[in-house]
């Protein structure tokens, strides 16, 4: 977000000052959704304390408003001074009940006593050394637990040492992204279609992006010889967002040998690796190559985004470049509190928990669109907190998602994940992870009455 500072007085002064004035002058609309502080704070390069500091003042006055699990959103229009709605919660044609958008895990679960009491138990245990200015690399307490933890559930290869601690898999990239941007590398490869975040802070890292196709079996790994300067690229393996189709056990190979011919770099977002129904998950591409693969991995999905945490594992000759000067990470005391889940096996219980809510979800899903839509075939494998649902001949994404806002549900066309190069025929992204087990009939209901509404138009 562009937001200029005056350069008079307190630094969160001046942030609270650029965004009062952003929100009058109407650059800022009523409903926008601020960054997380975390991130306005990098983009800004003053402290996260500045930001925060800035937003409180700023909900208190009545410019913003902010809840748990929702982020901070400008409330003020000018014009009325109601209550501020939710973002989400109202759109344009009707209220939003359902929202299927993908990638948001079922924030009810979030295990708050556990993590309480971890976090107690934490803080009681911390010694007084670690409450000072905390390693670049990460709290080595949980570094050296995660490492063990990735070896035993994700067959990694990984030492405490290769182990960086971040806030999310997106901050990982960002600042993989611009390490290789020093090293020489000023193009990454991402999957299309894929994740249009990942895309996005690659680029703000000022790292262009080289879309790859993706088919039935993953990414296309033949077409990395288009570009003959192309020495990374980003791969989700092991379930493909938003496809949802796994690497194939070929591309794999080829995709291993491209990056060992090449002098390259993998860079393997462990998305959803967690959530396989119909086997095993499958193990990661960097077991098979430590030395040109970096596994990235977050707690999105199995605790809460909220909790701002994720790693990447780097070893082998690239090592010493990318984990060399870098920024603060998460807070210890948070880092702490994980390292205590793992240590104590809860994490491991959540995730199996999580595993099976979602599993026996899907499972909903699929039988409700099967009773209420028959004609819709759904792709991929029994995996993730997504399915990706092909339409009949004549029923258009478009024309579905604005009816469906009337009927009451927001849905996300697999066109929105594509940079252009990708050509697997259109369909719909339905998230599922925060939709509770009580509303899924309803939920697919309603899209059966957006398809009605559609086809009653044309016809």
């Amino acid at each position: 977000m562009a937001l200029p500072l005056d350069g008079e007085g307190a630094l969160h002064r001046q942030v609270e000052r650029g965004l009062r004035s952003a929100i009058r002058a109407g650059r800022l609309v009523h409903g926008s959704v601020l960054p997380p502080s975390r991130e306005l704070a990098a983009q800004l390069g003053c402290s996260r304390w500045a930001v925060t500091q800035a937003y409180g003042q700023l909900v208190t006055e009545g410019y913003l408003s902010t809840r748990v699990g929702s982020g901070t959103w400008v409330s003020w229009s000018g014009r009325t001074t109601g209550p501020a709605p939710r973002p989400g919660s109202a759109d344009e044609g009707g209220t939003v009940r359902f929202d299927l958008t993908p990638g948001i895990p079922d924030l009810r679960a979030f295990p708050r006593t556990r993590w309480a009491e971890a976090s107690r138990a934490a803080a009681r245990a911390l010694p007084t050394a670690d409450l000072g200015y905390p390693d670049e690399l990460g709290y080595l307490p949980l570094r050296e637990v995660l490492a063990e933890y990735l070896q035993r559930s994700r067959g990694a290869v990984a030492e405490p040492g290769d182990v960086v601690i971040r806030s999310g898999v997106r901050a990982g990239v960002a600042e993989l992204a611009a390490k290789l941007r020093t090293a020489g590398i000023d193009r990454i490869g991402v999957e299309d279609p894929g994740w249009t975040r990942l895309r996005d802070v690659i680029e703000s890292a000022g790292v262009r992006t080289v879309p790859v196709p993706v088919d039935g079996e993953g990414l296309r790994v033949d077409t990395l010889a288009q570009y003959d300067d192309l020495r990374a690229v980003v791969v989700t393996a092991a379930h493909q967002f938003p496809t949802g189709v796994v690497f194939a056990p070929g591309r794999r190979l080829e995709l291993i040998d491209w990056a060992r011919r090449t002098n390259g770099l993998i860079l393997e977002d462990d998305y959803d690796a967690e959530f396989r129904y119909d086997r095993s998950p499958v193990g990661t591409l960097q077991g098979m190559a430590p030395e040109h693969v970096v596994l990235l991995g977050s707690v999105s999905k199995t605790l809460s985004p909220a909790i701002g945490l994720g790693w990447y594992v780097v070893r082998g000759p690239w090592r010493s470049s990318l984990t060399g000067s870098l920024g603060p990470g998460p807070s210890t005391l948070d880092q702490a509190t994980f390292a205590e889940l793992l240590r104590a096996g809860a994490y491991d219980r959540q995730v199996r928990a999580m595993r099976r809510r979602y599993q026996s979800r899907r499972e909903q899903v699929v039988a409700a669109l099967g009773r209420e839509l028959p004609s819709w075939s759904i792709d991929g494998p029994a995996a993730g907190l997504h399915v990706v649902v092909r339409l009949p001949a004549g029923l258009g994404t478009g024309p579905l998602a604005a009816a469906a806002r009337t009927t009451g549900a927001k849905i996300v066309a697999l066109s929105e994940y594509r940079a252009g190069a990708g050509d697997i025929a259109d369909g719909l992204v339905l998230g599922y992870g925060n939709l509770a087990d009580g509303d899924v009939d309803t939920a697919v209901r309603s899209l059966a009455d957006a398809s009605a509404l559609v086809r009653d138009s044309v016809g």
